[in-house]
């Protein structure tokens, strides 16, 4: 009998395993569902709570308006001329009834096309970006809103960062619910960059077309608009046609989206547009741009309040150098100057032929290699090493490791003394004084005098194949010209604030002795020689002028760097390209401009003649014999019977006193028989290698040593020279 209080058979099946899955996914979207609605409330709040304390904490208008980005700098000269004034330029501010219409529809045409739907953040445009970069790959592009564009000119920097991107959508919202749609447009438009230092579109405008935002054409305008995106990229005073393609993209962008009709659109010619020329040559900022950067290191803090920067420059002298270097520069080329005074302060820097063109600063970054200018580094090697200016060397065909240099003319002279060789730059005997003294010596020397770039240690490297900048060459010639001192180059003296409180004030350096004073006047003959017979001369100014030329091979740099009354004056010239420049050579267009420039630099001081007086140490000057043994009063002379005898005494027989006192005559030694010694515990004489370089050749063991029986000196150094009486000369090679 069925038992009746079970129910039917459906009611006892038990749910299948697909039903009670479906069941598990449903309850876990819930889930989510209800925990992504929390999260997102929470987000929604705490972005509110974000918006609603940046609100309360944001300015208020009147004060946004008075903000300015950015530090106004006064450059002056060393007599207190104006040079240049950098930093933010605000033209007129324009409130929105005053800015034409075709202005506003022009930047929200190309900037942000939604900005008057959107609440400071446009979510469609950013979901456009993301979908575009999942699809295409790559980096999701860039969606700042107007609002946000304002939110980071006045709040925040440039960097692309999350923190920076959720900071400026939080600002963005603030400025959205504080302020109404055309205050913040009016905001941007008065405040946004433009280039070239100009800040919202009066002073753009002004800059631009020399006039103001309130008469902007349509074209105008368009031009404007398209330089947000990139100032300097589309500034229409650097490249007329990218600022003309890029407003031709901001009209197509106002004909699509209605601002203005198809007619209009196509009556635009951006191309005839009239517009302000900058003035082609301001060499000074080749200057400022090399010396502003130094206030980072120069002032005690960063501060935005206006300073002055109170400069070396001489504006007379710098406008003589722009002169000087433009009148002689050969077509296509390019030239560079750098003037210094005794101390190192500038005097004047030209870095291009036009800033306009191109404010790439060949004075201070550009590195070429030198030419035969370089031999000042393997001369004074030669000089320290005890060479004088009078020492003959030979003008031969030389081999140096497989290396042969050869002369500009083809020809050797034979025997010629230094002088000469240095005056006309001869190659082969440059090559066998840095052969002698060592090329790592010769290195050593250029980077002693303040060379900053790498240098060769090759054969070649006496004729100046390692690149050096001109500011550099200048230096170590200008330590010349202060007898062998250090010179720093400087440029500010002093810098102060809009009130008069002094942030810096330049302290002079002493500088350090580099090489020996009469090395200095060895080098500083050389050099007035090269000028007043040799490669030099048309560097001549009717007063004492020191130099040297340098040309590089097939002709593509000239150089000419020399000094006067106290001023050293370095000038290059030649192609970016490096390509070769026809009859350039340094002792023509260079050392012209040179002669230039410095017949206006030295016009009100005294001559001042030289100093090229070798006032060698003693121990270059005495005789060699005796000079390798102490003072003559202290000698002893044999002659070939044995005796001995001092200065004056003949042939009388001498021996020392007792105790080490003066020598007594009658007492006769047999032959090979000496003295003992006055003090039996000095010191060698001279060591084996001072022996070498002093002789020429390698003596015995027993020769090396000196007599047991004469007092010893201390040792002399080790850099030596023969005394002048005697002809010194670099062998001819075999």
């Amino acid at each position: 009998m069925a038992d009746r209080r079970r129910g039917p058979p459906s009611t006892r099946r038990r749910a299948s395993p697909r039903n009670e899955e479906g069941s598990r996914w449903t309850l876990w979207l819930r889930r989510i569902a209800v925990g992504g609605s929390v999260l997102a409330l929470l987000a929604m709040f705490a972005l509110g709570t974000s918006v609603y304390f940046a609100a309360r904490s944001m300015p208020g208008y009147s004060r946004l308006m008075s903000s300015q980005v950015g530090q106004t700098i006064v450059v002056r000269a060393r007599d207190g001329t104006e040079i240049v004034s950098l930093g933010p330029s605000y033209g007129e501010w324009l409130h929105s009834d005053e800015i034409p219409q075709v202005m506003k529809d022009a930047m929200v045409a190309v900037e942000d096309r939604r900005y008057y739907s959107h609440f400071g953040v446009d979510p469609l445009g950013l979901a456009r970006a993301v979908y575009e970069s999942v699809v295409n790959g790559g980096r999701v592009r860039a969606t700042s809103t107007i609002t946000q564009q304002l939110a980071r000119n006045i709040f925040l920097n440039s960097n692309r960062t999350l923190d920076r991107k959720l900071r400026e959508a939080v600002l963005a919202m603030a400025l959205e619910a504080k302020f109404s749609k055309e205050q913040i447009l009016e905001l941007y438009l008065n405040k946004v960059y433009f280039g070239g230092g100009a800040y919202g579109i009066d002073s753009a405008s002004r800059k631009f077309f020399s006039h103001s935002a309130r008469d902007l054409s349509t074209g105008e305008a368009a031009i404007i608009a398209g330089l947000v995106k990139a100032p300097s990229r589309y500034s229409p005073t650097a490249d007329v046609d990218a600022a003309v393609s890029r407003a031709n993209i901001v009209l197509v962008q106002m004909r699509r989206y209605g601002a203005i009709g198809a007619a209009e659109a196509a009556a635009v010619d951006v191309s005839t547009i009239k517009l302000e020329q900058e003035e082609g040559q301001n060499s000074a900022r080749y200057f400022t741009d090399w010396v502003l950067p130094q206030l980072d290191l120069l002032l005690p803090y960063d501060s935005f309040e206006p300073i002055e920067v109170w400069t070396t420059i001489d504006v007379g002298m710098q406008r003589a150098a722009a002169a000087a270097v433009a009148s002689e520069v050969p077509g296509g080329a390019q030239g560079a100057l750098v003037s210094l005074d005794r101390d190192g302060a500038i005097l004047a820097l030209v870095g291009g032929t036009d800033y306009v063109e191109s404010n790439y600063n060949r004075a201070t970054e550009a590195v070429r290699q030198p030419g035969s200018a370089w031999k000042l580094f393997v001369y004074l090697a030669a000089l320290e090493a005890g060479y004088t200016p009078s020492d003959r060397v030979y003008d031969t065909p030389t081999s140096i490791g497989g290396w042969q240099p050869r002369n500009s003319n083809g020809r050797f002279v034979g025997e010629v003394d230094l002088r000469t060789a240095f005056a006309y730059s001869i190659n082969t005997v440059a090559a066998q004084l840095g052969n002698e003294v060592g090329f790592s010596s010769v290195a050593s020397m250029a980077r002693r005098f303040g060379i900053t770039t790498p240098i060769a240690t090759n054969p070649a490297m006496v004729l100046g194949s390692s690149e050096v900048r001109v500011i550099d060459l200048t230096r170590a010639f200008a330590s010349i010209s202060a007898r062998g001192r250090s010179i720093e180059p400087y440029g500010i003296t002093r810098v102060v604030t809009a009130n008069g409180e002094e942030l810096y004030r330049h302290q002079p350096k002493p500088g350090f002795q580099l090489v020996p004073d009469y090395v200095a006047a060895g080098m500083t003959d050389l050099l007035q020689t090269t000028v007043n017979t040799g490669t030099g001369r048309a560097a001549g100014i009717g007063r004492p002028v020191a130099g040297k030329t340098g040309t590089t091979s097939s002709n593509k740099d000239g150089w000419f760097v020399g000094f006067s009354s106290g001023i050293t004056t370095g000038v290059w010239m030649g192609r970016d390209d490096a390509r070769a420049v026809p009859g350039l050579q340094g002792g023509t267009a260079p050392a012209r401009a040179f002669a230039a420039f410095m017949e206006y630099a030295v016009r009100d001081r005294p001559p001042e003649e030289f100093d090229t007086e070798l006032q060698l140490p003693e121990w270059q000057l005495e005789p060699d014999e005796e000079w390798l043994f102490g003072d003559p009063d202290n000698y002893f002379f044999g002659d070939d019977d044995g005796a001995y005898g001092g200065p004056g005494e003949g042939e009388r027989p001498l021996y020392p006193g007792e105790d080490g006192g003066p020598a007594q005559p009658g007492r006769r030694y047999e032959p090979g028989a000496l003295p003992q010694p006055v003090n039996p515990d000095a010191p060698p004489a001279a060591s084996e290698d001072f022996l070498d370089r002093a002789t020429g050749a390698r003596p015995s063991e027993e020769s090396r040593r000196p007599p047991i029986n004469v007092p010893a000196p201390p040792a002399p150094p080790r850099s030596v020279a023969p005394p002048p009486q005697q002809q010194r000369t670099v062998p001819p090679p075999f």
